[in-house]
């Protein structure tokens, strides 16, 4: 059994938006609270970035026409105890799922916790964060 940090891209469409910091303010919005209706205010809720093919340069992943915005999202969730990585994937599509219900959820990334003999689970860093 192992104890894995499995990070879910999804995409957020939101309506009446003129800018994609309004895009991203409503999508951030509008995932918390799904999740929070859940009691899945464990899972960590950040923007997406995309990469310019032409340059390289990395920017948010909010995009806006007309009055649509779509925002690339990425949710972050310890998952304890799974048999493998791909029963780490199934558990956090399922539990993030349960709140996110028509949105599609694709795995960003997964890593394995590491764990030390005497405290349990070292915390790693994720994007230069705690988890």
């Amino acid at each position: 059994m192992g104890d894995y940090v499995v990070v879910l891209e999804a995409p957020i469409i939101v309506k009446d938006v003129e800018t994609s910091e309004d895009a991203i303010n409503v999508a951030v919005s509008k995932v918390t609270k799904a999740l929070n209706k859940e009691k899945l205010d464990f899972v960590r809720v950040e923007i997406g970035y995309s990469q310019c093919p032409v340059c390289g340069a990395h920017f948010e992943s909010a995009f806006v026409i007309g009055s649509v915005g779509l925002v690339g999202m990425y949710l972050t969730l310890k998952v304890y105890n799974a048999q493998s990585i791909e029963h780490a994937e199934r558990i956090a599509k399922a539990v993030v799922g349960k709140a996110l219900k028509k949105v599609p959820l694709k795995v960003f990334e997964i890593r394995e916790l590491e764990h030390d003999g005497e405290n349990g689970i070292e915390a790693e860093e994720l994007n230069g964060e705690d988890v």
